[in-house]
C-alpha cells in the first residue's frame, strides 16, 4: 500500500473475501446430519447463518458462537475487562434474535497464555452483567492455559435459545417494499477492531489520552472506567449494545398478538456485524436493499474513517456505523412498529426499504454498493 492509499480491512490484515472463501470450504466439507427430520436435534435449513436451529419437539433450539476478537488487544493494553464479556455475549445473543429465539443460556471460552486470577476476575463481572442484559443463565464454561499456542487472553461464547416450532423469522416473507427500521449501535461494537488499531498505529494516537474528538451522541452513554476527560481507550471500549430488550419483546408481544403488528409481520431481523451492511444480503435469495435514510454514525467511525484515509465503502463494509440491528416489516406496520421500538430504545429509525431490483445494498451514496456478503 503506498502513503497515497487510504488504509483497508485486507492493509489492515483481515481480508473479508477470503474469510468467506475459508467458510465457504468448510461449510462444504461438512456430512449431512446424522439426526433425522423429526427427531430432535434435527437440523432446520434456515437462510443467511445468524443462528443454526434443531428440531426439539414442538419447539425448536437455535445456537450461535462467536467471539469478542482483536477488540480484546486494547482491552488487554488498558487492563479493562470491565466490557468485554458484554461483547461475548452480545456477538452471540444478537444473532439468536434474528432467527426469533429468545436466549436463555450461554456457556464461554477463555484461552489464555498463563491464569491471571485478577483478569479472570474481572471478565467473570462482566459476563455476570452480561447474563443481566441478556436475560440469560451461565451454564458453564471453560479456561484454558495454552502457552505456545496462544499468546494474548481470547475469548469465546456459545448462546442457546429457544422458540416455538413453525414461527423461525426466516427472511422467507420479505417483499418489494418492506420498511427497515434500524436499532441504533452502543459505538463501534466488536467488528473491524483490525482496522482501527492499524489507524490507533498510523496516527500515533494515544488510547490513554483524551479523546481526539466529542464522544456526545444520542445513541449512547460511554461506560467509562476512568476518571477526568473520556479518553479514546474508553470511547473504543464501549460495550457492544446487547438487543434482547427491546427485540425479545417485541418478538413475545407479535406472537402474542398484543404487540404492534403480528408475527407475521416481522419479516426479517438482520444483525450488522462483520460485513456491514452486507449482512443484509442474507436475509434473502433475490432481493435487493437500499439505504435512503442512514443513521448518523457515532464520532469515533468519522474519526477512524479520517485518521485511516479509508473510503465510504470501506467503511460500511467494515462497520455498523451506527446501526446495530434491522428489523423488516411492511410499510403498513412500520410506523407502528417504529413507535412501539423508540418507547424502549431511543434513536431507532427508518433507514431504507426492501427493493425488487436485484440482489445488492445500495446507499444514499452511490458510491456504497455490495452484491455478495
Amino acid at each position: 500500500m503506498s502513503e497515497d492509499e487510504g488504509l483497508d480491512y485486507a492493509s489492515s490484515g483481515v481480508d473479508i473475501d477470503l474469510e468467506g472463501a475459508s467458510v465457504g470450504a468448510l461449510v462444504g466439507a461438512l456430512s449431512r446430519s446424522v439426526r433425522k427430520s423429526g427427531t430432535h436435534g434435527a437440523p432446520v435449513d434456515l437462510p443467511g447463518g445468524f443462528g443454526g436451529l434443531v428440531e426439539f419437539g414442538d419447539n425448536l433450539l437455535a445456537l450461535a458462537t462467536d467471539g469478542v476478537g482483536s477488540k480484546l488487544q486494547i482491552a488487554s493494553k488498558l487492563n479493562a475487562w470491565h466490557g468485554v464479556g458484554i461483547d461475548c455475549m452480545a456477538m452471540n445473543v444478537n444473532d439468536l434474535l434474528c432467527v426469533g429465539a429468545e436466549p436463555i443460556a450461554f456457556v464461554d471460552y477463555i484461552a489464555t497464555p498463563k491464569p491471571e486470577p485478577e483478569v479472570h476476575a474481572a471478565l467473570g463481572a462482566s459476563l455476570a452483567e452480561a447474563c443481566t442484559r441478556a436475560r440469560v443463565t451461565l451454564a458453564g464454561g471453560e479456561t484454558a492455559s495454552l502457552p505456545g499456542i496462544v499468546t494474548e487472553l481470547d475469548m469465546s461464547g456459545t448462546a442457546l435459545g429457544w422458540l416455538p416450532k413453525g414461527e423461525a423469522i426466516t427472511g422467507e416473507n420479505l417483499q418489494d417494499g418492506d420498511v427497515l427500521i434500524g436499532l441504533p449501535s452502543s459505538g463501534i461494537h466488536s467488528n473491524g477492531f483490525s482496522l482501527v488499531r492499524k489507524g490507533i498505529e498510523v496516527s500515533g494516537a494515544n488510547i490513554n489520552e483524551a479523546a481526539p474528538f466529542s464522544a456526545e451522541h444520542s445513541s449512547r452513554i460511554i461506560e467509562r472506567f476512568s476518571e477526568g476527560e473520556i479518553t479514546l481507550g474508553e470511547v473504543l471500549l464501549n460495550p457492544t449494545r446487547i438487543y434482547c430488550d427491546p427485540l425479545v419483546d417485541l418478538i413475545k408481544a407479535c406472537r402474542s398478538n398484543e404487540g404492534p403488528c403480528g408475527i407475521s409481520d416481522l419479516h426479517a431481523i438482520a444483525h450488522i456485524t462483520g460485513g456491514g451492511l452486507s449482512n443484509l444480503l442474507r436475509l434473502h435469495d433475490s432481493l435487493g436493499y437500499h439505504i435512503s435514510n442512514p443513521m448518523s454514525p457515532q464520532p469515533e467511525f468519522t474519526w477512524v474513517q479520517q485518521t485511516g484515509g479509508i473510503s465510504e465503502r470501506e467503511m460500511y463494509r467494515t462497520f455498523n456505523m451506527g446501526v446495530g440491528m434491522m428489523v423488516a416489516t411492511p410499510a403498513s406496520t412500520s410506523q407502528a412498529v417504529l413507535n412501539w421500538l423508540n418507547g424502549r430504545l431511543k434513536g431507532c429509525q427508518i433507514v431504507g426499504e426492501v427493493v425488487d431490483n436485484g440482489h445488492k445494498v445500495t446507499h444514499i451514496n452511490p458510491e456504497i454498493v455490495f452484491e455478495h456478503y
